[in-house]
């Protein structure tokens, strides 16, 4: 074995008896360099494999409402600061959030997320959502997810009522890196929200956005703030640089770094549903397959203003790999 081998085997080793990750063995996870990526990954798979198995979950997104969005984070397509060219529409209709389903359904995805542009539903829009979800959960067997903004524990207590099962608020990065990327909500409004998730009853889907700028120790906040929070899932974005949004300028993530964070939030958080999210098309590219070792979940047929994968594509890349895809909803995960 070369030193990275056994330095990665070990820190797997020392997790899977229970040792929680420390800042510094995080803050040397993301200096690995490059001939050290793969024995990295092989460790990180250790994990997945003990905790995660061989399952991958496939979840899919509906843009309900997309553009017009009050707030100004600098990654979104649909902020009130980006210029570029995107459709721009109302709250769709119930009726169209149960055909979006079916199709979710047809895909095998376990999951089916309904996301809004804006800071909060309105009262109207939060009562077609939950019209919505209502339906698909009497027609369906999908776990339904609302990323749908900053939520009161009274909001949140109606979408559990109407079948919601989890809620989406990513914490997007750590807390003192967050004012750089948004200045019209604060990093603890978004840690309220998920308190009132929690409180209402909801599972939690909560990750972050790489590549925006953030340093190492910015990750490190993000990584460990959300062992605090120990959501059900953990979706890792790696930002798409979109025209027309502050930063549509930002420096590419390469695939191997992007390889890395992934194996630092999974050696983080060896429990967790941890999903290669948005832009992972754009950032992993033919690497795409090797972050299955350190994930276990993915979207397919696209995002909420860019194109994804098809689900036929996933589900041959889930089996060439020998793994197999999720088909029933699995409990929430267990606490580390």
């Amino acid at each position: 074995m070369t030193s990275c081998d056994t330095t990665s085997n070990a820190l797997a080793d020392r997790v899977l008896q229970g040792h929680a990750v420390t800042r510094e063995e995080g803050r040397a996870i993301l200096r690995t360099e490059h001939a050290g990526v793969l024995p990295l990954v092989n460790a990180a798979y250790k994990l997945r494999h003990a905790f995660r198995g061989r399952r991958v979950a496939i979840q899919m997104l509906f843009n309900a409402k997309s553009g017009a969005c009050q707030e100004d984070c600098h990654y979104c397509s649909q902020s009130s600061v980006a210029t570029g060219p995107i459709d721009r529409y109302a709250l769709v209709a119930p009726e169209a959030m149960l055909d979006a389903a079916r199709r979710a359904h047809a895909a095998d995805a376990q999951r089916y997320c309904v996301v809004i542009s804006g800071r909060t539903p309105l009262d109207k829009e939060l009562d077609d959502i939950a019209a919505g979800v209502t339906r698909i959960k009497r027609e369906l067997p999908l776990q339904v997810c609302c990323s749908v903004g900053l939520l009161t524990e009274p909001q949140a207590r109606q979408l559990k009522a109407a079948g919601v099962d989890r809620i989406n608020h990513n914490l997007n990065t750590g807390e003192d890196f967050h004012p750089s990327i948004c200045t019209t909500h604060t990093y603890r409004d978004r840690m309220t929200t998920l308190r009132n998730a929690r409180a209402a009853g909801l599972e939690l889907c909560s990750g972050g956005i790489v590549g925006m700028g953030e340093s190492d120790d910015d990750l490190l906040d993000l990584a460990f703030a959300l062992r605090d929070v120990a959501p059900d899932s953990i979706p890792l974005n790696m930002l798409h640089p979109m025209p027309g949004t502050p930063l549509a300028d930002a420096a590419h993530l390469t695939p191997s770094r992007c390889l890395i964070i992934l194996c630092l939030f999974r050696f983080i958080h060896p429990t967790r549903e941890l999903r290669a999210a948005g832009g992972r098309e754009f950032n992993l590219r033919s690497l795409q397959p090797l972050a299955l070792y350190v994930a276990d979940s993915l979207f397919v047929n696209g995002y909420l203003t860019t194109p994804g994968q098809p689900a036929d594509e996933v589900r041959q890349m889930i089996e060439d790999l020998g793994f197999e895809v999720a088909t029933e909803n699995p409990a929430p995960a267990c606490q580390t």
